[in-house]
């Protein structure tokens, strides 16, 4: 599976997916958008994926929608439709997405950072929101999301100004999970992204499917929600099991607390 503009590497259960426009900053092209919906389709149907991890080519993330296409024609109907797809396709992915965000992630490319699960961040990334700017309101999910994380008035500044925001703000304000060297943003995804597919992996899908599905619920209906399926994930778990992975934890926390 690969596509001029998306590259698309595996690495066992792990999958990398490349947005390939670095002369554009990887705005997202209707082709670039057609390609990461097919591309988060084949890899729901694949249920060998444990994680996935996004980042972009060259100086930038992705700098939103490719504006020169939409001014020459790609408006209206297709360029909705095609949004469409792609946030579907990636909402439907039931496993990890980790944002790895290398340099700038502008307007939509912000929003396609915010629909990872967690982001990693390179020390020169930047996020900005500059839909009051180009004379547009967010469509996929930017105004709701992102208060959430990083609180109201701080998601009104970014929002009423389209000022950007660098990578130690992001991580102070709680956006990002963590600030790397640029050099070592891959290599931080694709370590953390192993430790998440070395889990269980039809509990990694519930816990996804149990902290998204309870962060749209009222407190005391996402808990009652959470004993629900508890007690489903209980009912299923034999003792051997669960004490033979209970062994595997206890060896991985010895191993990480040797010295050296």
């Amino acid at each position: 599976m690969s596509h001029e503009v998306l590259g698309v590497e595996r690495d066992g259960s792990v999958v990398q997916l490349t947005l390939n426009r670095p002369a554009s900053m990887n705005a997202l092209s209707a082709d670039l958008r057609d390609a990461l919906g097919e591309a988060f389709r084949a890899l729901q149907e694949d249920t060998a994926v444990r994680v996935a991890i996004l980042t972009g080519t060259g100086r930038a993330f992705c700098a939103g929608y490719d504006l020169k296409e939409l001014a020459a024609g790609a408006t209206g109907e297709t360029a909705d439709s095609a949004q469409s797809d792609m946030a579907n396709a990636i909402a439907a992915f039931d496993r990890p997405i980790i944002g790895a965000i290398n340099g700038h992630a502008i307007t939509g490319g912000f929003e396609l950072a915010l629909a990872c699960d967690l982001l990693i961040a390179g020390e020169t990334a930047r996020f900005a929101d500059t839909h009051a700017r180009v004379g547009m309101l967010p469509g996929w999910g930017l105004s709701q999301k992102l208060p959430r994380l990083i609180g109201v008035a701080r998601a009104k500044e970014l929002a009423f100004t389209g000022n950007f925001l660098d990578a130690q703000r992001a991580l102070d304000w709680g956006l990002v999970n963590r600030v790397v060297p640029d050099s070592q943003l891959l290599p931080a995804a694709r370590g953390l992204a192993q430790d998440m597919a070395s889990c269980v992996p039809e509990v990694l899908r519930g816990y996804k499917e149990l902290i998204d599905e309870g962060m749209a619920l009222p407190l005391g209906a996402a808990l009652d929600l959470e004993r629900e399926r508890a007690m489903a994930s209980a009912a299923v778990a034999t003792a051997g099991k669960v004490a033979e992975r209970r062994a595997g934890v206890v060896a991985r926390g010895r191993r990480e607390n040797q010295p050296g």
